[in-house]
This record gives structure tokens, sequence and C-alpha cells, in this order.
């Protein structure tokens, strides 16, 4: 072949190459960037969502998705109401309603947990026997949520919480197993999980809101109001993503836990392993088992707003229906919902 020749080849060869890359280009530039705020640190409570991500699925419906952890310092509603992030995971119906009553822009379009995933513990030897054992106790609390749950449970028994030293929980439970901490809050699937390994689980009491009348559904997922309105198919795109995520993360468990662990590899296994289980459970209770997951439970959200308005949590009535709002979710069919 000769030099002309060859050249052709060439020239021919590399158009081919260009308009065989060209839509794949251009599905790429037609991808909606969008992020995800996690409501802390990474782990396999949130293994559905990195699963999705790793498995392409939200790049499947069209969706470039950026996510970004949480931390003690965070607040996602805050990070949602000022377009900061597309879509947060905060910390429950309470914290949502708290920042409702503030005059936050946000809408609920999911929840994760169906019943409270948290329960507050202290010694079993210990002072603290009663809830009115709180005052003039240390108490810390995640103020993403658990601490209105708290006001809430101390008011509805009497206990004045002024009375009581209520300060920010960090990340480590240490201060706690070191008796620097009456009364800490601990999630089901992770710091119980720590405490009970290092103190032994017959050495604690816990004090469980459902114990108190009340269960607060948390994990919640939101958006702006602006998105909300604006930008519906977007929503339901993202939740048929994230459900896609998180039923194939328990048909594989070992893969979601490897897809978070990429993410932070200094995790212990044995414990996220443990804590996907947990989480699921928690995902799949009451009518989620019917619903599908992220169900919203106006019942369920109806009775966490009363219980709120009762011990004063809200200083005004929630409009329950506009806040938490299911229709994104109810777009997906129920069958491809449900876990």
């Amino acid at each position: 072949m000769n030099k002309r020749c060859t050249l052709a080849v060439l020239a021919a060869s590399a158009t081919l190459g260009l308009a065989a890359l060209a839509p794949f280009t251009a599905q790429a530039a037609d991808l909606m960037k969008a992020t995800l705020r996690l409501k802390w640190l990474p782990q396999t409570q949130f293994a559905g969502f990195y699963y999705a991500l790793e498995k392409g699925y939200y790049k499947d419906e069209g969706i470039d998705l950026t996510i970004n952890p949480g931390g003690p310092n965070l607040l996602t509603e805050n990070l949602v109401a000022t377009g900061a992030d597309t879509f947060g995971l905060s910390g429950g119906t309470d914290s949502v309603m708290a920042a409702i009553d503030k005059g936050m822009p946000i809408v609920s379009i999911g929840v994760s947990h169906q019943v409270t995933p948290f329960v507050f513990v202290t010694r079993k030897d210990g002072p603290v026997k009663t809830l009115k054992d709180f005052e003039g106790k240390k108490v810390t609390a995640w103020f993403t949520g658990a601490n209105y749950v708290l006001f809430g449970m101390l008011a509805n028994n009497g206990v004045d919480r002024s009375k009581v030293d209520i300060q920010p929980q960090q990340v480590s439970v240490t201060p706690f197993v070191n008796g620097d901490v009456d009364v800490a809050t601990a999630t089901w699937y992770n710091e119980l999980y720590t405490i009970k390994q290092r103190m032994g689980a017959d050495n604690l009491r816990t004090f469980v809101a459902e114990d108190y009348g009340a269960t607060f559904p948390r994990d919640t997922l939101i958006v702006s109001k602006k998105t909300a309105q604006e930008q519906p198919e977007l929503i339901t795109k993202f939740l048929r993503a994230s459900i896609r995520g998180w039923r194939d993360a328990m048909t594989h468990p070992k893969d979601a836990v490897d897809a978070v662990m990429k993410v932070a590899p200094t995790l212990d296994r044995a414990h996220q392993e443990f804590m996907l289980t947990e989480a699921y459970r928690l995902m799949t209770q009451g009518q989620a088992k019917t619903e599908g997951l992220f169900w919203i439970d106006p019942k369920a959200i109806q009775a966490t707003e009363a219980f709120l308005l009762k011990n004063k949590v809200l200083t005004k009535p929630v409009d329950v229906a506009a806040v938490f709002d299911g229709r994104f979710l109810e777009a997906i069919p129920v069958e491809e919902r449900r876990p």
C-alpha cells in the first residue's frame, strides 16, 4: 500500500472512530447533573445509593449523580433548601417538620426507615433509670433531628429539658464508653452495635421512642420546593434508580458492602454487613412491605406531627400532605417498589 492510500485509510478509520464515539459523547452530555447529600459519613446505611451509582442505575435514568457525604456539622435540610444539593437524605420526619417550621422551602419525597432507627442508651447500673433521671445529666444527641425526638419524649413525660445538659453528639461513642456522657444516642445498626461490643449488651439500658407512644420514621429523602415544582420527572427517575439499587443490594449484599468500602476502605467489614441487614430491616417495616421502599405512611407522619405539636417542638401545624409528597413515588408501579 502506497503512502497516499495509507493516509486515506487512516483518515477513514479516524472518521469512523469519531462517528462510533459520537453517540456515547452525546449521551454523556445529555445526562442531568444532580447531587445526593447523605446525612452521615459513608457506610452501608446508604449502601443502596452507592450500589445504584456503581452499577450505573442513575445513568440509566439520565442522571449524572454525585453522592456527597454528610457529617456532624452538616444539616442536609439547609443544603437542599439553599440549592447546594439536589437531593438529600435528612435526619427524619421530625427534622423535616422542624425545618418547615423555620420556613425552609423543602419537600419530602420518600422515607427510608419506617420506624425510629435509634434509641437513647445509658448504663444499667448507673443513676439513670427513667426519663426523669435525665435531669442534671449530660445527654448527647445528633442535632439533625434526634434532638427533636428527645425534646418531645422529655416533654411528654414532664421532664424540663432546660434542666438536661443536652450536647451535640460526635462521631465516636468513646465519651459514653469512658463515662464522660450519661446518655448517648445510638442507632440500632451502628452505635448500639459498637457500644455492645465494647461494654456488653447486659450492661446497658435503652429508651425507645415507641415505648413512649411515638414512632418517628427517619432517613427522609428531600428536595427543594423549586425542584419539586420544576423537575418532577427527575425526582421519579432518582427514586426508581435508588429503589433498584436497594433491592439489588440486598440480593447481592457482598457486592453492596464492597461498593461502600471502595469509598470508605477503613470501615470494619463485619460491622458493615450487620449494618446493611439492619438498615434494610428498618426500611421494610410496616406498610413498606406492600407499598414499597421509601413509602410515606400518612398515619405515621400525622402521628409524628401531633406528638411534636403537643410537646411544643413545633410552633404551628405542618401541611403534612404538601410537605410529604408521595406523587413522585406513586408514579412508579408498586411491583417495582416492593422489597
